[in-house]
């Protein structure tokens, strides 16, 4: 998952305010080195005219729409090892997850990856789609709800090898336990109407948050970062799915417990609202539900309250504002007083 300025007015679930935007600071195509450039071209048979910097999404480096001389498409992202050196590693991640996908996902088509001298350069087929409308229109997030539920069963059982989610997540989903040992330290909970709660029952929550990963085992293959920033809505309305790198084995309903706090938090109903009669949660035992839930909530508030990463500087605000949602949820699910 995703691992935010202050000047940035954070919405709560019901609340006023825009949310933050998911946006990393954009490098220019022509920020990659001439040698990966001309790589690109040379796969792609022809020359780029222009380059379209996409500003949606958690990444400090370069992804464009291509336009070629002979009238061809292509979909770039590349980074080098500045400004984020984790960066790299999470691209080369998504290029072996985008290489397996068979072609029945709705996801755009790996057509070259490049990695040399510190820099990942991906090139994808180019969909003609946009990111679903925000706040969220309630036809749209049909759409996705229904692609949602369409990914579980097909996907089911995995069709790509990849590690379990208590695998892939394991050094995000400890954020309670944080938390916990240092409440007053980096990642202190801040304001919101239910902060006052998780003060309270931090040890319990830390407690329930240790169970997660048993809690979220199945063999489904999970996106694990499903937000509006990677999705592209067609004018046919299909519903592709973008960025990769985090997938995971999971339960059927795990892609939609971590996107509902996002939904939520981007002007959509309460997250309760839409997994209690969707129907991947239809056999979703409902305290490993309560268990991931809390994991995810502890992951969103506990790195909200880190300093941005570099190259990202409005990440800890969605992850703040995503918690809270989550928190709200995650109080209810509980009933603890």
């Amino acid at each position: 998952m995703s691992d935010d300025s202050p000047d940035l007015v954070e919405r709560r679930p019901g609340g006023a305010g825009a949310p933050p935007p998911a946006r990393g600071v954009r490098l220019p195509w022509t920020a990659v080195p001439e040698p990966l450039r001309r790589a690109v071209e040379l796969h792609l048979g022809d020359r780029v005219t222009e380059a379209v910097t996409q500003p949606g999404g958690f990444s400090p480096g370069v992804a464009a729409r291509l336009r070629l001389a002979g009238g061809g498409r292509a979909f770039v992202k590349a980074v080098g090892p500045e400004p984020n050196p984790a960066s790299p590693d999470i691209h080369r991640s998504e290029a072996r997850v985008a290489a397996a996908l068979p072609g029945t996902v709705p996801a755009p088509r790996l057509l070259a990856a490049f990695d040399r001298d510190g820099w990942v350069v991906l090139l994808f087929e180019d969909v003609e789609g946009r990111p679903p409308a925000q706040p969220w229109v309630p036809a749209e997030l049909d759409l996705v709800l229904g692609a949602v539920a369409g990914l579980a069963e097909s996907l089911t059982p995995a069709p790509v090898a990849v590690p379990y989610a208590a695998e892939r997540l394991a050094e995000e989903f400890r954020g309670w336990r944080i938390l916990a040992a240092d409440p007053g330290g980096p990642g202190a909970l801040g304001g919101g109407p239910h902060a006052g709660w998780a003060r309270r029952h931090l040890d319990r929550l830390a407690e329930l948050e240790a169970s997660w990963g048993r809690a979220a085992e199945g063999g489904t293959l999970a996106h694990a970062d499903l937000r509006a920033d990677n999705l592209l809505l067609t004018a046919d309305g299909r519903v592709y799915v973008v960025d990769w790198p985090w997938a995971c084995l999971a339960a059927p309903w795990f892609d939609l417990l971590t996107m509902l706090p996002s939904v939520a938090m981007q002007g959509g109903p309460p997250p309760a609202e839409i997994f209690d009669r969707h129907p991947v949660a239809a056999r979703a035992d409902p305290d490993a539900v309560t268990a991931v839930l809390a994991a995810v909530t502890g992951f969103f508030l506990q790195r909200g309250g880190l300093p941005a990463p570099p190259g990202l500087p409005t990440l800890r605000a969605f992850q703040r504002a995503q918690g809270r949602a989550a928190l709200a949820w995650l109080r209810q699910r509980t009933g603890w007083r």
